[in-house]
């Protein structure tokens, strides 16, 4: 019951700012390496999930010149279509994440 803002996982390497959530570093006590471990989980949950985003619209795979308010906006229409694809039979191709992963690193 505790109201959370919205924020983006990432990791040590960005600053602290009030809309960042990052690990701790340093000499941890075991309730923060736990927070880092589920910080961990979450980041790859997201990260797999914007694989499978990119495998299937390849239009994420490059820069976008969209306005930072429209993002969110894209990105929930690729989820919801995903979704559909996937109510409708048309599963994901393993092949797809690994095509986009090649495609983004050249």
């Amino acid at each position: 019951d505790v109201e959370m803002p919205i924020v983006i996982l990432v990791d040590p390497a960005y600053p602290l700012m009030p809309w960042l959530m990052k690990p701790y570093t340093g000499a941890l006590d075991s309730s923060k390496e736990l927070f880092n471990y589920r910080l961990s989980k979450c980041r790859m949950v997201v990260e797999c999930a914007f694989g499978r985003l990119k495998g299937r619209w390849r239009s994420l795979l490059t820069r976008s010149d969209l306005s930072e308010t429209n993002i969110p906006i894209v990105i929930a229409a690729c989820c919801v279509l995903h979704n559909l694809c996937e109510s409708k039979g048309e599963t994901f191709m393993a092949g797809w994440e690994v095509e986009a992963n090649c495609l983004a690193s050249a």
